[in-house]
């Protein structure tokens, strides 16, 4: 690959992902694209940046920025900011929604459906508690493929094992052969949509809780400045904000300040401060939550 080939693609990429690649990167480029070159019928890098270039093959651009795009995750995830979900989030929306009886949560860079669902069935291990209450699982990525998978909910018997309880693959899964398949009432509470951060998401609405976890790490600063503020128009003044373990508003934006004492938790900088009154959650949920 040509260093005028790679610039190409390092413009292309931020352009179209928010994706910042850096000058040594190119070894990644090349063994993420020399297959999908050849699977489109190329011989290299070189004739792939020549289509490219000519403009015309959305199809084959949309596929580099796919091929290109990390979709690292599994079950419970770092495990912190599901007990931030449990500890402190909902037991805190529950009494604060408690006439309005309804909650949207947004997952942002939602890959393939560990996160949403993760999110989903901790809802439901409290399912008695939200009765009568409208709850919306939104999940959202750029890629149309992950998508598809997480619509799907079927999980190879390797990311089951990568985060998730065994009491949960039991009581909400079921086998078929080598796969797990989420069960449909789980699937049902997550929706999907496709959706590129670097846009405006304003038609979205509010929400009550946001999780944009492991995603503004791979963004320039002025990038993530932009989304900080677009997720902040997007957030109820008294929401959450929940954030990957290496990444901070800090310098970034003065919309959101963390919440004390618990890392990687959001909220608007006018936002009341934590109140004494929140209520704990019932000790089957977090015992199940807790259990790997």
């Amino acid at each position: 690959m040509t260093p005028a080939d790679y610039e190409f693609l390092r413009r292309l990429l931020k352009d179209r992902s928010g994706l910042d690649l850096s000058v040594d990167k190119q070894y990644l480029v090349e063994s993420r694209l020399i297959p999908l070159a050849r699977k489109a019928g190329l011989p290299g890098i070189a004739e792939l940046v020549q289509k490219l270039r000519a403009g015309g093959a959305e199809t084959l651009t949309v596929d580099v920025v796919e091929a290109m795009t990390t979709n690292e995750t599994f079950f419970f995830r770092d495990k912190i900011p599901f007990d931030h979900l449990r500890q402190t989030i909902l037991p805190d929306l529950l009494q604060a929604r408690a006439n309005r009886r309804s909650l949207r949560i947004w997952c942002a860079a939602s890959s393939t459906g560990q996160e949403p669902y993760s999110i989903a069935m901790c809802l439901k291990e409290i399912s008695s508690m939200l009765t009568g209450w409208r709850v919306e699982i939104l999940a959202t990525d750029l890629s149309q493929g992950v998508l598809e998978k997480s619509r799907a909910g079927i999980f190879s018997q390797f990311e089951v094992q990568r985060g998730l309880p065994i009491q949960m693959l039991v009581k909400y899964f079921t086998q078929n052969g080598e796969l797990w398949q989420i069960n449909a009432d789980i699937r049902a509470m997550v929706q999907h949509r496709q959706l590129n951060l670097l846009h405006d998401f304003s038609n979205l609405g509010t929400f009550d809780v946001i999780f944009c976890r492991n995603v503004l790490i791979y963004f320039d600063q002025e990038t993530k400045a932009g989304v900080f503020n677009r997720l902040a128009r997007s957030l109820e003044p008294d929401g959450y904000l929940l954030l990957g373990a290496a990444e901070t508003v800090v310098g970034l934006t003065d919309a959101f300040r963390p919440y004390p004492e618990r890392r990687g938790l959001y909220r608007s900088s006018a936002a009341p401060l934590p109140h004494a009154g929140a209520a704990a959650m019932p000790p089957p949920l977090k015992a199940v939550a807790a259990g790997r």
